[in-house]
């Protein structure tokens, strides 16, 4: 998956690579989590729960002392316009919490958004490899609520139209509340204007174009602050479409 960004130090493994990471000594206090025996929890539960991994990217940072995944799931009832993603990280330096995200690939350009979805943490202490499948099953739990939620999140934007000058107030909101940094203004802004695929031009100028103008803008960008701007991003589009409280 593109969408794996490795940087500072990090590079792309496979799976079988992930089993040679080394794990630390447990203390009174902190226990580290395999990284390759988190990634088979998930497995577990996504089998179970009748979904399958259609595409998948890994990746250690550190000397394997962090690790990030993410996994493009398939179902029977897939939607044309987007597939659910996992993402999933674990550390070994004590840097962040094992923790899973569930969030939305839109199919027609690669990119991701991770959108009010279900991000859920375990700190690495006692009974931690008891608790995480529970965890992770609580997250699957919610999928069905999550597609029906993205769904008609979609369909509300595809249908609100929306002006240059909406645009333009709605892209300095967006660096007002890091969205994006000012130094991509320009980039959305020829998404909106142009976009790279011709599927976000059908509409009209929609905010589903202008929302795809923003994600095509996060490629290139860090992954672990997807979650934070996609949620802001989501903020504002919702407004626009009525959607929000």
């Amino acid at each position: 998956m593109a969408n794996l960004l490795m940087h500072c130090g990090g590079k792309h493994i496979t799976r079988d690579e992930l089993n040679w990471a080394p794990t630390p000594e447990r203390t009174d206090t902190w226990v580290p989590v395999p990284h390759h025996r988190m990634l088979s929890i998930v497995d577990k539960t996504i089998e179970g729960q009748g979904f399958r991994v259609t595409n998948e990217a890994h990746g250690l940072w550190g000397a394997g002392a962090r690790y990030f995944g993410l996994m493009e799931l398939g179902c029977e009832s897939a939607d044309k316009d987007f597939s659910l993603v996992l993402g999933l990280r674990n550390s070994h330096d004590k840097s962040f919490p094992a923790s899973l995200a569930l969030g939305s690939q839109v199919l027609v350009c690669d990119n991701l958004s991770f959108f009010g979805e279900v991000v859920l943490k375990r700190r690495h202490t006692r009974f931690i490899e008891r608790d995480l499948p529970g965890v992770i099953n609580e997250a699957f739990g919610r999928l069905s609520d999550l597609r029906i939620q993205q769904a008609d999140r979609i369909g509300a934007y595809k249908e609100k139209r929306i002006s240059d000058r909406t645009v333009h107030d709605l892209l300095v909101k967006a660096v007002d509340s890091r969205v994006i940094p000012v130094t991509q203004l320009p980039k959305v802004l020829d998404e909106w204007r142009e976009p790279s695929h011709q599927a976000f031009t059908e509409n009209g100028r929609t905010v589903w174009r202008l929302f795809n103008a923003f994600t095509e803008s996060f490629k290139g960008r860090s992954l672990e602050m997807l979650p934070r701007r996609s949620h802001a991003l989501h903020g504002l589009m919702d407004r626009v479409c009525h959607l929000a409280a």
